[in-house]
Order: structure tokens, then sequence, then C-alpha cells
């Protein structure tokens, strides 16, 4: 582009989008579909998932309930980032413009949308790796969240794993001894990880960490009755003991299912708590009610475990039990549906010197400037609108580092 042509919004807001998606990392790798769904309904989409059946055998008509699952994402997050620049600068090609003001705007749009997404860690129930040991090698963590994968019946295609920065250096150096030539010389030289195991291996800077609660299970931690549903009744606490939000639990002899044909996985069930709990102290044992998702289902198209717990069943944490909070990264292995990022158009006002709204994968930004006489500058700024929400957790799976 010549340097007598005046930069114009519609240039300015296409190039900050393709800027934008050039920097994402996991915003990129979700599902981001949703988008023109918002424009009449407002700020919250319901997304229905999946009905699922069961197959029963002889002549006999047997009909079933239709439980029509969902999941809502709210639109909310309004991100900007705000410059000014002189008349002067008009005059600049897109390529100086962007070196200026788009390239590190964008970068920042970027991480916003990275930590936000990965953020949705949280609502992901299944759990592998150990808590303090960075995983690096392929059986300490591909191998891990590809089992646990594929016993959740997820697709093939469209995997990601995006580690913390140590987790992948760390599994980059544990390639480096590979029989595989072509990615050992790119962990080795360049310090790229490809496709390991049908994952396109990723680093972000904006994984999680889980600062745990406080517990020590040592004392025989078991429930304290044989139930159903989305709330666990146990015993065996310390007065002291905390639960945060996200930790994951097993719960001795309930194990996961194949979703699709309800059999035993030979892995105990997680289970993850979904709010805070309070411990009441009593001459006996301590006893706390869990909040946990998901609820444990035990029969019907919806059956979440193999059987439901009995009493005295033991309760064991996975990510991470002591007398103390510790924090742990919760690298994240999914595949596109397990999230979602949805940005949706923003209204553009009157009576400013310039506004334009773009579209770009799915990624709708707007750009407004007006003018500041006194000082002859143009304030500018960029906008998003956007929400994001775990669609499936079963798609997804931690690898605790």
């Amino acid at each position: 582009m010549s340097s007598e042509v005046l930069l114009t919004p519609t240039i300015i807001t296409k190039e900050g989008l393709v800027i934008l998606e050039n920097n994402l990392v996991a915003a990129a790798k979700v599902n981001r579909k949703f988008e023109n769904r918002f424009v009449k309904i407002g700020s919250v989409l319901t997304i229905r998932k999946p009905n699922r059946f069961i197959t029963t055998t002889g002549a006999a008509l047997v009909v079933q309930d239709i439980a029509e699952p969902s999941v809502t994402i709210t639109v909310s997050t309004q991100a900007q980032i705000a410059f000014q620049f002189n008349s002067q600068d008009l005059t600049l090609t897109v390529e100086e413009f962007s070196e200026r003001y788009l390239k590190p705007g964008m970068a920042t749009m970027a991480n916003r949308l990275d930590l936000d997404t990965l953020a949705r860690w949280n609502g992901v129930s299944n759990y592998v790796g150990t808590p303090g040991t960075i995983p690096s090698t392929f059986s300490s963590s591909v191998q891990l969240v590809g089992r646990r994968m594929d016993d959740n019946a997820s697709p093939q295609e469209m995997r990601n794993l995006v580690f913390n920065p140590a987790g992948y250096w760390a599994m980059a150096n544990g390639l480096v001894g590979s029989y595989v030539m072509p990615t050992a010389k790119e962990a080795l030289v360049k310090g790229y990880l490809s496709t390991i195991g049908g994952y396109d291996i990723f680093m972000d800077q904006n994984v999680g960490s889980l600062a745990t609660g406080i517990h020590v299970t040592t004392n025989g931690v078991t429930i304290t009755a044989g139930q159903v549903g989305a709330s666990l009744s146990t015993a065996g606490w310390n007065s002291t003991d905390t639960f945060v939000i996200g930790e994951i639990i097993t719960i001795a002899g309930v194990f996961n299912i194949n979703p699709q044909s309800r059999i035993s996985t030979g892995v105990l069930k997680n289970f993850r708590i979904t709010a805070a709990a309070t411990v009441v102290s009593s001459d006996a044992r301590s006893t706390a009610t869990l909040a946990i998702d998901p609820p444990i289902t035990s029969s019907g198209p919806y059956q979440t475990v193999s059987v439901a717990p009995t009493v005295s069943s033991v309760i064991a944490f996975l990510t991470g039990t002591g007398t103390a909070t510790s924090s742990f990264p919760q690298n994240l292995a999914f595949t596109r549906d397990a999230f979602g990022l949805v940005t949706v158009p923003l209204e553009i006002p009157g009576g400013v010197d310039f506004a334009a709204r773009e579209t770009y994968r799915n990624i709708s930004m707007r750009t407004i400037r007006a003018y500041d006489i006194n000082n002859d500058v143009f304030p500018t700024r960029i906008d998003i609108l956007y929400g994001t929400a775990t669609y499936y957790d079963e798609l997804a799976c931690r690898l605790g580092g």
C-alpha cells in the first residue's frame, strides 16, 4: 500500500483482526461458531448437548424420556485497547501503523482471550498426572490424556494439548532421544513440538494453576450414605480442612464408564468440586457436604458411573493434599468442542470521527476513532465483546504438573 493512502477504519480493523488471530493459541483451537446466534437473543445462549439413549432388546416397545441436556454461555466481557495518534500518522502505511499501534495492542488482546479461554480448565473434571511432577515424557503426558479421552469416546480429530512453559520445554527435552527423527530434530533445534500421538502440542504462559484447599485424607474420609446426584455426604475431616472449586476427588469402587457402551473403563471416576464447603466438627467424625460434578448417575441413558457409592466408600484427592495450600499447573488437553469462545458485534455509535466493525474467522472487532481538537490527536479504541464456556467437559482432560 502506498504511503499516500490514508488509513481508514476498515483497513485498521481488518489488519487488527488478522494480527489478533495470528497471536491466539488456545483461543484459536476452540469452538467459535455461535456468534450469529447472539444478534437477536441477547447476551446468553443456551447450547443443546447431544441426547443419549440406551439400546433395549426384544419386540416390546420401550419409550425413553428425552432430557435435552444443555449448557449456557454468557457474553459479558468487553475487552478493549486504546491509544491515540496525531494527524501525521494518518499517512502511514498499514505496515508502519501495525508496527507502532496494532501489533503491541493485538498481542495484549490475544493474551486476554487466551487467558479467559484457558481459565475454563476449572470446568473440567477429568484429571491425570501427578501434582508437583512436571510431565516430561510421552508416557507421563500424551499417553495419559489420550487414554482418558479415548475412554470418554472423545473424537480423534482436532485434539490439542497446551502446556505451561515448564511442561512444554520438559516435553521438548524428553523427545531429544526419540527415534522419530523429524520430531526429535524440531524439539532439539527449534524447541517446536508438532503433532504427537494425535495431539497438536502448544505452549501458553496463560495455563492456569490450582491453589488447593487444606485437607489430609489419612484419617479415612468416607461417604456416610449411599447416594446419587450432585452432592456427597462425607465424614472424617479435620476441623481446619478447606475445599476449593476445581479440586478433583475419586470414590473407591466408583468407576468411569464409556458413555456409549456404559462399560467400566477400569479407572475411578473423577468428580470436580463445584462449591466451597464447610466442615462441621463434632465429637465423632467431622462432616462436610461436597457439591460435585458430574452428578452421580448409576443407570439410564445419562449414566456416569459404574455403580453408586456405598456407605464407608473412601474418598481420595487427585489434585493434591496437605496441611497447607499448594499451587499446581493445570495443563490442558481438549478437542475443539470442549470449550467455546463467542464474540458478538458491538454497536457502531454515531457522532465519532470514524468507526468500523469487521468479522474474521468468527471474531468480531470494532474500531472507533474520535478527534481531540485541543491537542490535534485522534483517541482510538478497539473493542471485542466475548464470552467463554465449557461446552463438553468429557471432551477435555487436565494434566497435572
